[in-house]
């Protein structure tokens, strides 16, 4: 390079310089304006290896349970079946007998109500309105049935001086001091004064059932008002409350569904093989996903007399193919007073039944009053 070169190099290195592209990018001049793009090292993504390694470690527990659970269920006697189901709790829904306006709740989602529990009132304002008016109508019967029963009293005494005239009138006409016309007459009076008797003993009868129906509509608009405080019919929890204070509702309207928690169940199906040794009262375990080492002592209800298909929850599909049998384990209501925090309907579990009854259960599934 000589010496002329020399002097136009400094300059041409002044020429250079950086320059910034839309969208971020940023590049280099040469000194005869060229861009020259600068490539810098982009960060690495390594959540895909964070999920992968997360999935791969969720499928490793239950691979492993699952392989657990095979060999325990490989290693049961043979007067013990199996089958996974779930836990199932019967939903009651508490609704309005009649059309109405809700008043006041008293529970909400979650709540343990005990059967009978007062959880909802309606408005009941018409009704008691019609209450009144059926018991003054009662007031009115009362007092028209206390009348007609003077007036049989009245007429009694009508016909017993009939009678009596009649007996004198008699004796004298006997005697020959009397006339056979005032005879008629007499006994005409006793016959006038037995036909008001008998016509004023028809008006309380008629008055009595005035009466009757009276008290009917008052029991009636009672019962009525009684109907419109909903109450829990059983034992259970609050699973939705379905309406608000101040919402009218239809005859039928739901305001709360709750869970019976004293008929906890499980349903599963076995094949013919299996169920035909099963029998109502057998002895059984239940075994939840969320509880595997607490086995619940529990027994067989129903047994199926028709087999049927398995229903679609079922996963393998060389089960769902076969005709099976359903049978239905019950937890015992007190062991569920005793943990009605722990019910949760819908958990996965597996249930153990024991055809055998002179077969001990194996250790893993002896469970405890405890448990």
């Amino acid at each position: 390079m000589d010496q002329d070169d020399h002097k136009n190099a400094p300059a041409e290195q002044a020429g250079a310089g950086f320059q910034q592209r839309e969208g971020g990018e940023l590049t280099v001049t040469s000194p005869v304006n060229l861009p020259v793009p600068i490539a810098y090292p982009r960060r690495t993504r390594r959540w895909p290896q964070v999920l992968l390694a997360a999935l791969a470690l969720a499928g490793a527990a239950g691979g492993g349970r699952l392989y657990w659970l095979r060999h325990f269920q490989v290693q049961l006697p043979a007067s013990i079946s199996w089958s996974n189901g779930r836990l199932e709790s019967d939903e009651i829904d508490i609704a309005t007998k009649f059309a109405g306006r809700i008043a006041e709740l008293n529970a909400d989602e979650g709540d343990m109500v005990n059967a009978g529990q007062v959880v909802a009132r309606m408005d009941t304002q018409d009704l008691a309105a019609l209450l009144k008016k059926a018991q003054a109508q009662v007031e009115l019967a009362q007092k028209a049935l206390d009348e007609t029963n003077a007036y049989v009293a009245q007429q009694q005494t009508q016909v017993t001086l009939a009678t009596q005239e009649m007996e004198r009138t008699r004796s004298l006409l006997q005697n020959g001091y009397a006339t056979n016309e005032l005879f008629d007459q007499r006994r005409q009076q006793l016959e006038g004064a037995t036909a008001a008797l008998i016509a004023a003993r028809a008006r309380v009868a008629q008055a009595q059932h005035a009466l009757d129906a009276a008290r009917s509509d008052v029991e009636l608009n009672s019962i009525n008002i009684a109907d419109n405080t909903l109450v829990a019919p059983r034992w259970g929890r609050i699973q939705y409350r379905l309406a608000n204070i101040g919402e009218v509702l239809p005859v039928g309207g739901k305001v709360f569904t709750m869970l019976d928690l004293a008929y906890v169940y499980i349903d599963i199906y076995l094949p013919t093989d299996q169920a035909g040794h099963v029998k109502v009262g057998a002895d059984a375990r239940i075994v939840l996903d969320a509880y595997p080492n607490a086995p619940i002592p529990a027994q067989v209800v129903f047994v199926a007399t028709q087999a049927q298909f398995t229903p679609k929850t079922v996963e393998t599909a060389s089960e769902r193919e076969k005709l099976m049998f359903r049978v239905r384990v019950r937890i015992d209501p007190e062991r569920l007073r005793a943990h009605a925090d722990a019910i949760k309907s819908g958990v996965p579990g597996v249930a153990y039944i024991r055809t055998d009854p002179n077969v001990a259960w194996p250790e893993g599934l002896r469970g405890s009053d405890a448990t």
